[in-house]
């Protein structure tokens, strides 16, 4: 069978993205921003949200100490040699709770299909929003504005057919931004993007890419189907979707997360040794999510991903779900030790997760053993 004309592919395209109206919301430097809006004094300066001490990560900056480089997730060690001018304050996970609970409310005015994916961003399926508002861009322009008016925060927004686009819109013109991606815009604002701007593309298959000479997404739109299945497998359908701007994920509302994970490429290859404060810090960034899972995490697994591109997993189910970080952190350096390769290999990447999450009640649904 030939390939359909590229026009006509591209209005066929076009026709299914159509069919949603997908708003993603993300709060900007949220954890910061709600510090430096409790503390008038700390306004406008550098403010790094992060515990002190030689394990510690960044959970938040404040967009005056990104200007220095500091980053969420890089450890505060770093952030205070990058910005020693800054504010360090610890985190304040129930204050932060509150607030998104507040955002969340404001989005359910507008539409019951909110899917949160953290305590700061969430996408909201607008296709028939409550107020009856005109268009999605109406829609976010509201909810941007009652965020400001309610919250005193800056919310960007990204208005688009689908997920994918919705999300990569909202940081094109962040902080306090919205952009919004018409059906018909779809190929001409993919095109030049690079490959990696796409979902799913790490740096293994950024590399794998541009060895077919790929590198943005309207080379990868030009390679046909079968050779991308031939190469990625099921990511190479994936691949070919996402380069024509179709993504078919609906909105799930309030669905609870079954599992949570973190994972770091280093910048050189590491000894099993030497994986321990990766691990401590990969559980610190898990950690901080827990509170958007429903139930409790009875599994620890480990990821690792060798030189040579080997995947190795292990995982731990303790008699009961971990109840703190250093928990969490402990169990997955035991794992370390179930890793049976050459003591002289290298890795490349690993990742620390949590998964098979239950609620109370399933869990008094277990029939008992004895």
């Amino acid at each position: 069978m030939s390939n359909p004309p590229a026009q006509d592919s591209k209005v066929a395209d076009a026709a299914v993205a159509a069919q949603r109206k997908i708003v993603h919301v993300d709060m900007d430097a949220f954890y910061a921003s709600v510090e430096q809006r409790d503390h008038p004094e700390w306004r406008g300066r550098p403010l790094v949200v992060a515990w002190r001490g030689m394990r510690s990560v960044v959970c938040a900056a404040s967009y005056e100490a990104r200007v220095f480089g500091v980053r969420s997730a890089m450890p505060a060690t770093r952030a205070e040699r990058l910005c020693p001018d800054a504010i360090f304050t610890p985190p304040d996970f129930p204050r932060y709770r509150a607030v998104s609970a507040q955002i969340r409310e404001i989005f359910r005015r507008y539409t019951d299909l909110v899917e949160p994916l953290s305590l700061d961003e969430a996408y909201l399926d607008v296709t028939h929003n409550k107020p009856g508002l005109p268009t999605a861009t109406a829609v976010a322009r509201q909810i941007r504005a009652d965020i400001r008016d309610e919250t005193q925060l800056n919310a960007s927004a990204g208005v688009a057919p689908n997920k994918f686009l919705a999300k990569i819109a909202s940081d094109w013109r962040k902080p306090d931004g919205l952009f919004v991606i018409q059906p018909h815009e779809i190929f001409d604002f993919l095109s030049p993007l690079p490959v990696r701007k796409l979902p799913g593309v790490g740096g293994a298959t950024e590399k794998a890419l541009a060895g077919l000479g790929i590198t943005t997404v309207q080379q990868l739109r030009e390679h046909p189907l079968a050779e991308l299945h031939a190469r990625f497998g099921k990511q190479g359908r994936r691949l070919f979707e996402l380069a024509r701007g179709i993504d078919e994920r609906a909105v799930c509302p309030d669905q609870p997360r079954r599992s949570l994970s973190a994972e770091t490429t280093f910048e050189s290859d590491r000894t099993l040794s030497e994986l321990a404060p990766a691990l401590e810090d990969l559980a610190a960034r898990v950690w901080r999510h827990v509170d958007v899972a429903e139930g409790q995490a009875h599994t620890v697994v480990l990821k690792l991903k060798t030189s040579e591109f080997r995947t190795i997993t292990r995982s731990h189910t303790p008699a009961g779900p971990p109840a703190s970080e250093a928990e969490l952190a402990g169990i997955a350096l035991a794992l370390l030790a179930r890793v049976e390769l050459a003591p002289d290999t290298r890795y490349r990447l690993a990742g620390v997760g949590l998964s098979n999450f239950r609620e109370a009640d399933e869990e008094d649904a277990q029939p008992a053993l004895f």
